[in-house]
């Protein structure tokens, strides 16, 4: 054979299998995306994770375990039958007693079996010389919610003293648990016996205390507080916890620094902002998932230091292990700005933690780096084929949040914009592989999810799926957050998704969604 026959030969067998291996990629936009599950993880006692308790069952030394404080001449009396603390007092009586040290993001609940006559009942949260007190009290008459209150004293002084209370039409029993939400610069207060907990009370309190300062945190004590003005209260459990709140959102998958999702332990890690009220209102998540299941499990919270004083509850994070440097790292989204929005402004920050931060309750490093405005959802990694850092985000320039692509040689300063902004709304924008190549995708406004080519950004199509996380009435910009599973999985795709559904009672500002939404998919 001829050498010109034989290379024209061997050109056109390798054009066959470079035809052939193109040809075996699968377009994600022909991936059908098929729902397995769905949940909405409302306070789900069986995913808090534990900070203290008052449990009158597992009592021995009262007085030791759970000191209290008297502020009128009258005591009440203190005492434990069986299951249950039982307070009482014929006169006025103002009590304060101990269980625990004080979280501003956590959740306390006081499990309430009964209160006759009438008084208040709440939480108060004081240093151990009462010169600063924080005080949500629920009074009550006959066991008849009659008012919420926020009480804040600095020094001896009244700083305010004012109802709280929300939804009070109707006659409401004070029975079951009164759920404090803690969220930072506000809060939220529920009462739950049975359905949904109520929204009874809320506060932006962040113009009187910045509870978030570490001078707080590391002072401040939580105690039960009970002021009766005649009558009895029954308790069956004081609790204080980090909880799922009332819904989840901003769902991302944690990676490594190459943008592969992290499979530890058999399971898939997320960040997930768990819900308030507004937007200073959330907290950062995170959580872990068997993929092959639907056991979605609250594994810790994440707090950011910038080194001024205060811990903040920024969300919408990306965080991934840079294996190279042994070190967590990660961007997220500067939202805490907007309890003082005239003095901060929203921004993204990159973060960074020795420890590992996926459990418990952590803080990592936040710094700056100069991306201020209104930008979200930053997803990075570092990109081999051209030994650059490569961060999606969406940008709002006032027609709506559009993608863009970001590159620098450093994964912490230094971006300047390689593509976009897209034609369309988005949200939740990440990259992730499917086959071997990676692809752009966001949520958006337009009732689709759209798929772009990376790192240009040209549309490619849009996300199949047979029943999508939203109807009707719901809004659609949600996080698409797909993840491409190693051989041996029964589906090599998953995505876990959220709805927008509000949580229902609370008033002003509220972006609580959602439930969870998982999906498998398979090459068609």
């Amino acid at each position: 054979m001829p050498k010109t026959i034989f290379k024209s030969f061997l050109f056109t067998i390798f054009i066959c299998l470079f035809a052939r291996e193109v040809s075996s990629q699968t377009s994600p936009e022909k991936i059908n995306f098929v729902r397995q599950g769905v949940k909405r993880l409302i306070f789900d006692e069986n995913q808090a994770i534990p900070l203290s308790s008052l449990d009158p069952k597992a009592i021995v030394g009262f007085s030791s375990m759970y000191p209290r404080k008297t502020y009128s001449e009258i005591a009440a009396d203190l005492n434990t039958e069986g299951e249950t603390l039982i307070v009482q007092s014929p006169q006025e009586s103002e009590t304060a007693v101990w269980f625990g040290g004080f979280n501003p993001f956590a959740t306390y609940t006081v499990d309430l079996e009964s209160c006759l006559g009438s008084g208040e009942i709440g939480f108060q949260f004081s240093d151990s010389k009462d010169q600063k007190q924080f005080i949500v009290k629920v009074a009550y008459k006959d066991n008849i919610l009659t008012d919420v209150k926020l009480k804040v004293t600095i020094n001896q002084k009244t700083i305010t003293d004012q109802s709280i209370a929300v939804n009070k039409e109707g006659p409401k029993n004070l029975q079951g648990k009164i759920i404090l939400q803690m969220l930072g610069s506000g809060l939220n207060l529920y009462i739950h016996d049975q359905g949904l907990p109520k929204v009874i009370g809320q506060s932006d309190f962040n113009n009187f205390i910045d509870l978030r300062k570490k001078e707080y945190i590391h002072s401040l004590q939580s105690q039960l507080y009970l002021h009766l003005i005649n009558g009895q209260v029954q308790i069956k459990k004081v609790d204080m916890a980090l909880t799922t709140g009332v819904g989840l959102a901003d769902i991302r998958t944690i990676t490594y620094e190459n943008g592969d999702p992290m499979l530890d332990q058999g399971r898939l890690w997320y960040t997930m902002s768990i819900r308030g009220r507004a937007l200073p209102h959330h907290i950062q998540g995170v959580f872990s998932m068997d993929p092959t299941v639907f056991d979605i499990k609250l594994e810790g919270v994440i707090l950011f230091d910038r080194k001024d004083g205060l811990l903040r509850n920024e969300i919408a994070s990306h965080l991934f292990y840079d294996r190279n440097e042994q070190i967590w790292r990660g961007l997220t989204t500067g939202f805490s700005a907007y309890a003082f929005p005239d003095k901060e402004k929203k921004q993204l920050l990159a973060i960074e933690s020795k420890r590992d931060p996926r459990f418990g309750f952590s803080v990592m490093d936040a710094v700056p780096f100069g991306m201020v405005g209104d930008i979200e959802d930053p997803h990075i990694l570092f990109d081999e084929e051209v030994n650059k850092w490569r961060m999606l985000t969406c940008e709002n320039q006032g027609q709506g949040y559009k993608a863009i692509v970001l590159e620098s040689d450093y994964w912490n300063k230094g971006y300047t914009r390689i593509s976009g902004p897209v034609a369309h709304n988005s949200t939740g924008t990440s990259i992730q592989k499917i086959g071997d190549s990676r692809y752009c995708f966001s949520g958006s406004s337009e009732r689709e999810i759209f798929i772009y080519s990376y790192p240009d950004l040209k549309e490619v199509g849009t996300l199949k799926m047979d029943l999508p996380p939203w109807d009707s009435n719901a809004g659609t910009r949600v996080w698409p957050n797909i993840v491409q599973l190693p051989e041996g999985y029964p589906s090599p795709y998953i995505a876990l998704m959220m709805d927008r559904y509000n949580y229902p009672g609370l008033t002003g500002p509220n972006w609580t969604y959602g439930a969870l939404y998982l999906y498998h998919a398979y090459d068609q």
